[in-house]
C-alpha cells in the first residue's frame, strides 16, 4: 500500500473576497436582507437539509414575506404556500434576533412548536418542521435591531446633560414657599 505523501488542495471560492465564510446551505440558499442604521443584515432561509437529493423534483413552500415586529422582538414569516410537511431552516445573525440562554419561542399558525439550534460564532440556525398549508410562523427573542440606535443614545445623553446644566443654572427649588 503507498500513502501520498504530499497532498494540496486548492480552495474553490476566492476567500479573501468574503466579509465571512459561506457555507454550502448558505451557497445554495435564499435570503432576505434587513437594512438598519446604513448597515445591511443577511438572513438566509432554505428547506429541507443541505445534503438532501437537489435533483428530485420535489416542489418547494414559497416564502411571501419576512419581517422585523420590533414590539414582539421577533421576526414574522408569512409563507405563500406549502405544499408538503418539510424542514424549514432559518440562519439569524446574533445582531439582527437575539435570545438569552438561546432560549427561543417558535410560533407555526398559532401553535409553539419545538425547534433546533445550531451555534455559529456570529449567528445561529433554528430549525424546524411545518405541516402542510401552513402560513404564519413567528420566531421570538429577548433583543432585535435596533434597541437603541446610536442616536437615540445620542439624544438621551444630550438631554440628560442639558438638564442637570439647566437645574444647576437656574435653582427654580428656592423660590418655592415652604409648608412647614
Amino acid at each position: 500500500m503507498i500513502l501520498p505523501v504530499n497532498v494540496y488542495a486548492e480552495h474553490v471560492l476566492d476567500i479573501e473576497a468574503f466579509g465571512q465564510y459561506l457555507d454550502i446551505s448558505q451557497l445554495e440558499s435564499d435570503k432576505v436582507t434587513f437594512f438598519f442604521d446604513d448597515k445591511s443584515y443577511d438572513v438566509y432561509y432554505g428547506y429541507r437539509g443541505s445534503l438532501d437529493d437537489m435533483s428530485s423534483k420535489t416542489s418547494y413552500p414559497i416564502l411571501s414575506s419576512m419581517n422585523i415586529n420590533q414590539e414582539n422582538k421577533s421576526i414574522d414569516i408569512v409563507m405563500e404556500s406549502v405544499p408538503e410537511k418539510t424542514d424549514f431552516w432559518v440562519r439569524i445573525p446574533d445582531n439582527v434576533l437575539y435570545a438569552e440562554n438561546e432560549k427561543f419561542t417558535i410560533f407555526v399558525d398559532g401553535i409553539d412548536t419545538r425547534y433546533d439550534l445550531m451555534k455559529f460564532p456570529t449567528d445561529h440556525v433554528i430549525g424546524f418542521i411545518i405541516d402542510k398549508n401552513t402560513k404564519n410562523i413567528e420566531i421570538i427573542g429577548t433583543h432585535i435591531i435596533p434597541e437603541f440606535g446610536a442616536y437615540t443614545t445620542l439624544i438621551l445623553a444630550i438631554s440628560i446633560v442639558g438638564l442637570v446644566f439647566f437645574a444647576r443654572k437656574f435653582p427654580f427649588g428656592n423660590s418655592l414657599p415652604r409648608i412647614n
